[in-house]
């Protein structure tokens, strides 16, 4: 099998009764994505959500799926969702976009060719997607393949992590295009596509079999060869035999979940550590960062996260093997974590983490550190109780949104190796990862979530707002 990815061949060999599963790659190039950074001041953004209600600009992965009339287009998406049922997806059909027909055309409807550019709104299929990708909810045509005109009831659609667009002319148009992070075109025999069509048509249409193969004859086939089948060109991904393909699309998902599971920052900064997104985690975070959420709620569900991060921490300390013996007389060969730890908590809002941390460590000790942000002289160190062999102890700093890089310069002037540290958050802004790593690029960030930025008051958007008011009761 033979893979072409970004420039790259990768070659391995199957056995002959799989020669025909394969996925051809295109050479493509990514742009790399230009981060925004801030100075490296001990000052990093404050924990308060802005005051307005503003949707999160983290952008939603899209899949463009092409390729002619039935050859299997919607039972490759189909598999793609239902093998990444743990991530939101929407798929929109480019069919939901045809011009409804007026009176005139449908007394021609038998000469008009529903496979020509031309028959497509473009315009507001590109609205639509525009705004999802706005994070904006929109409304999706609802087009009547009988009557060939859109009825009243129009789907509405939620943004998604992943949103697939399919349809013929999906790689057409350059406009939409530019916006697919995956184009794949689906290939099938002409003769396959065929028999598809005519039992389609026949079936859910109500169509005769002459009319279907009319149809065909006259629109069909030279629209495919004219405007469908030099758009496969523009395919990074290339199916033969559509949804009996598996070999191809266990390969697509696979590049999906690595897209979607690594976060750009994660490209630029191997030290970076986002806990993998659930449903559980996400619905988590809806529920923190939700204005209207009680106090009961909302520690309940932080406490969750923060048992989380800290579990995922831990397992980045070093440890050594060890075999035991299992009460079956079985030997069990497993690991021991270094057990020269502590944990630093930033008051007041990293307190929170402490009991999450004690449960996981029992009698593990925890130093302190306060340090006030007020007024225009930067953070500034105000209290500090810490272990005093700290110097030889790894040590997890505990602070639910990343927030100072002066807990860590206390740690270093302690003599604490900055590979020895290891800063737990629930959400980190960009900017302040930045100046954290650029700094200190030996210290590893373990948080559940990366926010999408500050805004003009160095707020984190869209954030959970003071978290240390909300989670001890003090916010008004």
């Amino acid at each position: 099998m033979v893979v072409r990815r970004a420039g790259l061949c990768f070659a391995s060999t199957i056995s002959k009764s799989a020669q025909g599963s394969f996925v051809e790659m295109n050479s493509k190039k990514e742009a790399a994505s230009s981060d925004s950074s801030i100075k490296e001041k001990d000052q990093l953004p404050h924990q308060s959500n802005a005051s307005g209600a503003r949707s999160s600009t983290k952008q939603p992965f899209f899949i463009g799926v092409a390729g002619g009339t039935a050859s299997g287009k919607t039972t490759v998406c189909n598999m793609i969702i239902t093998q990444l049922h743990d991530h939101r997806i929407i798929l929109i059909n480019q069919d939901s976009f045809y011009h409804s027909l007026d009176a005139k055309m449908l007394q021609k409807v038998n000469e008009y060719n529903f496979d020509h550019p031309d028959a497509f709104n473009m315009e507001l299929m590109l609205s639509c997607v525009e705004k999802l990708k706005g994070g904006l909810t929109v409304n999706i045509p609802n087009y009547d393949f009988k009557s060939h005109k859109n009825t009243e009831h129009a789907r509405q659609v939620y943004p998604a992590d992943v949103i697939i667009l399919e349809g013929i002319l999906i790689l057409h148009d350059s406009r939409v295009r530019d916006l697919l992070n995956m184009k794949i075109f689906v290939d099938e025999d002409s003769d396959v596509r065929l028999a598809r069509r005519i039992r389609r048509d026949t079936i859910e249409r109500g169509r005769s079999i002459q009319n279907v193969l009319d149809q065909y004859t006259k629109s069909v086939k030279p629209s495919f060869e004219e405007f469908v089948l030099p758009t496969k060109k523009y395919a990074d991904i290339i199916i033969p035999r559509g949804g009996d393909n598996d070999v191809a699309i266990d390969l697509i998902v696979q590049h999906i979940r690595m897209k979607l599971g690594q976060h750009n920052l994660c490209k630029i900064y191997p030290n970076i550590f986002v806990i993998h997104s659930t449903f559980q985690i996400r619905g988590m975070h809806t529920l923190i960062r939700d204005v209207r959420t009680t106090k009961h709620d909302f520690v309940f569900y932080s406490d969750r996260l923060i048992r989380l991060v800290v579990e995922h921490g831990l397992g980045h300390l070093p440890f050594t093997e060890k075999q035991v013996i299992t009460p079956t007389g079985s030997v069990y060969s497993g690991v021991v974590f270094c057990r020269s730890l502590c944990g630093v908590s930033v008051i007041r809002s990293g307190e929170s983490m402490e009991n999450a941390l004690r449960a996981c460590c029992k009698g593990i000790k925890i130093g302190k550190i306060l340090i006030h942000g007020e007024g225009t002289n930067g953070r500034q160190l105000v209290y500090e109780k810490l272990p005093t062999d700290i110097a030889s102890r790894h040590v997890l700093l505990l602070d639910p949104v990343l927030a100072t890089v002066k807990a860590i310069s206390l740690l270093v002037s302690k003599g604490v190796p900055e590979s020895n540290i290891i800063f737990l958050n629930l959400i980190a802004a960009p900017e302040g990862i930045h100046a954290v790593c650029k700094r200190f690029p030996m210290l590893k960030i373990v948080t559940s979530e990366i926010d999408a930025s500050l805004n003009e008051n160095l707020h984190v958007t869209p954030g959970m707002g003071e978290f240390g008011d909300r989670y001890f009761g003090t916010d008004t």
